[in-house]
């Protein structure tokens, strides 16, 4: 049976600040750290362990990996990043203030482009301070202006299928530390879960989530691992 576990990283500072955050690169607060090493203490007390890891290219992901990994004396274990595992891009929302945005904008139209599942944020000017388009980590990516997260889902499934996929059938255990959305979109894949119903789903910061899958990677169950 395919072994597959997927971490949202560990608090960042704009998840604290209450901030779009999205593809801007921001670092893990002091309870990030402790979510992502609590995390792999959990899954070492549990007895998983990993052959191949997955994560984005954003700081707040990967480091949440590596303090996992330390926790279970894995850090050797292979890493493949890709952009395409980032989190979704919120657009001309990047860096402002949730609360300060609905107050400018109206409640409904912040939930719309925070929970629709197919209608993406305005896109982000181009220049601005928080443009990634001359970004060296994205050199011949097509950086996005915006993205729903039916967008979101349109570039991790292909990565899924050409790469997690594969790696699980060949009978690779492995572990995902990723985003809210790109874990939304994976979690939708593999648990069916509708448009509609899929982005009203949270994913908790650093609280693993074990994926138990048949032979063709359909789950047979969805669970948090928790102390007991």
């Amino acid at each position: 049976m395919p072994t597959l576990v997927l971490i949202r990283h560990g608090q960042s500072a704009w998840n604290l600040e209450n901030r779009f955050t999205g593809w801007w690169d921001v670092d893990v607060t002091e309870k990030g750290v402790e979510e992502a090493r609590d995390a792999g203490r959990l899954m070492k007390d549990r007895g998983l362990d990993f052959d191949l890891c997955f994560t984005s290219l954003q700081t707040r992901a990967i480091k949440t990996l590596n303090l996992a990994l330390e926790e279970m004396g894995r850090l050797w274990l292979p890493v493949e990043k890709d952009w395409r595992l980032n989190e979704r891009h919120y657009g001309g929302l990047t860096g402002l203030d949730k609360a300060e945005t609905a107050a400018r904008h109206g409640d409904e139209q912040v939930h719309i482009w925070r929970r629709s599942f197919d209608i993406p944020p305005p896109p982000i000017e181009p220049g601005s301070e928080y443009d990634l388009s001359n970004d060296r980590r994205y050199a011949g990516i097509d950086v996005p202006a915006t993205e729903s997260l039916k967008d979101t889902i349109a570039r991790v499934l292909p990565y899924w299928r050409a790469r997690i996929g594969p790696a699980l059938q060949g009978g690779q255990r492995v572990l995902i530390s990723a985003h809210g959305n790109s874990l939304r979109a994976l979690v939708k894949h593999l648990s069916g879960i509708s448009d509609e119903e899929i982005a009203s789903l949270e994913i908790p910061t650093g609280q693993p989530i074990v994926y138990e899958l048949d032979d063709s990677l359909a789950a047979t169950d969805r669970y948090y691992l928790r102390e007991r």
